[in-house]
């Protein structure tokens, strides 16, 4: 590995200096389809919608993985989150990761983060500069029970440093930009946008109760996506100004869904399916759409094939540069997604096409607790209500359910919210022996395994009250909690 670095320290500014500039964006809980360019008809995402106007959208995009930092981890090192030694919440990346941001950088690019981090301090040396915003706005208190977070941020979008990082790059290098929001991650307060949006805007999902304290939720939710759309189209405004815009690569994602019970955290498409809209004016004609498959493993291969590298031996995913050319181009046939701990116990795989997807719940005798940031909102206080009252249909219940099936398999184009469990269903027998032999290949061919020991939660499933016997801050390690970055 180090002989492939000094080559290419030694040969990089040969190899980059005519490749296009390259920028990430990502959001922080941002659902797949809450933007205009997917369908929603009163989110206020202009700019979003513009950049997919202008490129290339891609219909059935996923992540790696339901909850932030695994998310990013599983991103930056190409491989699938069990195998980053950063699978739960805020295990920080072992230092000895491979990135394709060193090989970017040793390649003769300029290479800079800014806004949300969340990835720890051992692979920040992997960019020329990071510019960190604060989380103290979102995190939850370690102290006092059942006290919601409020955000108390400078820098309360993580957005403010994104075009002030554009303009001080060196001009004369290639860049890539690793923009991340914390929009519109909770905590929600009045504000974030103007004017804001109205409940009359809300589009609530059959999963959850429509009642005026979930309208009001949702609505500071669409704020905080408004706001992070108008940073984006500053982004785009500054690449033309720069006159660089044209050789440009933008690529916006989020790193997984809307922070609310029966969504993030999950392996529904609530949870682990993503916005993905790619902007490359040299090479990309406006206005396309793409049905092809695609997932977050496979952007580091991807972003080093644009480079001029080859992709590093460790990343598994699959480049999807052809699709880019050629939105008619297949480049994978499933994408895989990894449930772990975030706040609260769990474990459990998922397998798609652009029809048909299998859940495996590993540990079913668990509910589908939310993230503990969803679970002090009004919410879940409102559904533990409607629950205690008798006023939730099967399906607003979902986060309640225990035991819960070992398997859910549904078919996304028929039934999009995943509402009906088809397993049993003999009509779908062979695609349920698809989907199951898929997943045991994937367990089998990336080194899958079963923890030997679960990880207690840090917070009470019920009252969302912290437990102080376990939870503590910084989180530590994967290494210093099991001794190992591997199977544990």
């Amino acid at each position: 590995m180090k002989t492939f670095s000094l080559f290419l320290l030694l040969l990089g500014p040969l190899v980059a200096a005519d490749q296009p500039n390259i920028i990430l964006i990502i959001a922080d809980d941002m659902n797949w389809d809450d933007c205009g360019t997917y369908g929603h008809p009163s989110i206020k995402t202009p700019n979003i919608d513009a950049l997919a106007k202008s490129g290339l959208t891609f219909q059935h995009a996923y992540l790696t993985a339901n909850s932030c930092s695994p998310s990013r981890a599983s991103i930056i090192t190409g491989r699938y989150p069990h195998n980053t030694g950063a699978e739960q919440l805020h295990w920080p990346l072992p230092a000895e990761s491979l990135t394709f941001v060193e090989q970017l950088k040793s390649a003769g690019y300029y290479t800079a983060a800014a806004g949300k981090w969340h990835l720890g301090e051992a692979v920040k040396d992997r960019f020329n500069d990071v510019f960190e915003a604060s989380t103290a706005g979102f995190i939850l208190p370690t102290g006092t029970d059942a006290k919601p977070g409020k955000m108390v941020a400078k820098s309360p979008s993580g957005c403010e440093a994104w075009v002030s990082t554009l303009q001080n790059r060196p001009k004369e290098k290639p860049f890539f930009l690793w923009l991340a929001a914390l929009d519109p991650h909770r905590a929600y307060e009045d504000g974030a946008l103007e004017p804001p949006h109205k409940t009359a805007d809300i589009r609530i999902p059959p999963y959850m109760p429509d009642t005026p304290e979930v309208r009001e939720d949702y609505r500071l939710y669409y704020d905080e996506i408004g706001r992070l759309d108008q940073y984006v189209g500053k982004v785009v405004a500054e690449l033309t100004k720069q006159k660089v815009a044209e050789n440009t690569l933008i690529l916006f994602i989020s790193d997984n869904g809307r922070p609310f019970p029966g969504d993030k955290t999950t392996l529904y498409d609530g949870g682990i399916r993503t916005p993905w809209i790619v902007k490359w004016p040299a090479t990309i004609k406006p206005g396309l759409r793409t049905t092809s498959l695609v997932s977050s493993v496979d952007i580091a291969p991807t972003i080093s094939q644009l480079a001029g590298l080859e992709s590093a031996e460790t990343f598994e995913g699959t480049s999807f540069l052809p699709t880019l050319k050629n939105p008619t181009t297949t480049t994978r046939q499933y994408v895989f997604a990894e449930d772990h701990w975030h706040d609260y116990e769990d474990h459990g795989r998922a397998v798609a096409t652009q029809r048909w997807k299998l859940i495996h719940n590993t540990y079913s005798d668990l509910p589908n607790t939310p993230s503990a940031d969803a679970g002090r909102s009004p919410t879940w206080t409102t559904i533990q209500r409607l629950k205690k009252e008798n006023k939730l249909n099967s399906a607003q219940q979902r986060c309640l359910s225990n035991p819960r099936a070992e398997f859910e398999l549904y078919d996304l184009r028929n039934d999009p919210f995943e509402l009906t469990n088809l397993v049993g269903n003999e009509k779908h027998k062979a695609i349920l022996t698809e989907l199951k032999a898929a997943l045991k290949k994937q367990f089998k061919d990336s080194n899958d395994y079963l923890p030997s020991t679960r990880t207690p939660d840090e917070f009470d499933r019920q009252t969302g009250a912290p437990d102080h016997s376990v939870r503590k801050r910084p989180r530590p390690s994967k290494k210093e909690m099991f001794k190992t970055n591997g199977a544990y």
